[in-house]
């Protein structure tokens, strides 16, 4: 079987990432780290990704991009984005949890076989967008937006169960949530070239969404803040 190219897109909170793949190999990657511009960088990305790799896009396998949770903003542009290209060219679209990929990224790191890894997306405050998972990339608690606090993760502590926190909500919480139980990850932002290993799996599996129904896994409205303006 020939080996995927796959064009990556992770959009879902203040990095815009986009990479191109093949199999498991990185062919290019392309950031920006500035915040709320990623509707106005992303195609540059992706095109200074294909143009590296000297490739087109009609040569890509399929789109994949994070689905979230995360910005609503960033996840309507990553998604808007990778859903125009697949009904432009007629590619397969993959979508990939974001917590998910940060979790894999985290047990690649720490190779803890026994551990739940908690990947935390920061959502204000001392609310976090996190959720559970074994080694293996098994669910033991879905994903939720959580304020969290000390009896969050007491019932995993209290049966000595090791989690390893990760993401950019885990330092924040790391004084409420530190014990002999806890440690921390240096996975911070989850990044295109962190979906990979979940998109061929998903690739392989011909598990792919379909483009006119695929939403974002926002978990909860945005925070929309109204104008103090009087009308005139």
């Amino acid at each position: 079987m020939t080996v995927p190219l796959i064009l990556n897109i992770e959009a879902a909170t203040g990095i815009c990432s986009v990479c191109l793949s093949s199999g498991l190999e990185v062919l290019s990657v392309h950031e920006s780290f500035e915040e709320n511009k990623h509707s106005s960088i992303i195609t540059l990305l992706i095109q200074q990704c294909m143009d590296e790799a000297k490739l087109s896009l009609q040569d890509i396998d399929a789109v994949a991009v994070s689905e979230g949770p995360g910005s609503y903003t960033s996840l309507r542009v990553g998604f808007s984005t990778a859903k125009g290209i697949c009904y432009a060219l007629d590619k397969p679209l993959i979508t990939v949890n974001t917590l998910a990929a940060l979790a894999t990224a985290a047990h690649h790191e720490a190779q803890n076989p026994d551990a739940l890894y908690c990947p935390m997306i920061d959502a204000r405050r001392m609310e976090v967008y996190t959720a559970l998972y074994t080694a293996k990339g098994e669910l033991a608690l879905p994903p939720q937006a959580m304020v969290v606090e000390k009896e969050s993760f007491e019932v995993y502590f209290s049966s000595k169960q090791h989690i390893i926190f990760c993401g950019n909500g885990a330092e924040k919480c790391k004084a409420i949530v530190n014990n002999q139980f806890s440690s921390f990850s240096p996975v911070e932002i989850c990044k295109s070239t962190q979906l990979i290993p979940l998109v061929m799996k998903a690739f392989m599996n011909k598990n792919f969404s379909n483009i006119a129904y695929a939403s974002p896994l926002y978990l909860k409205a945005p925070n929309i803040t109204k104008s103090r303006k009087k009308p005139s």
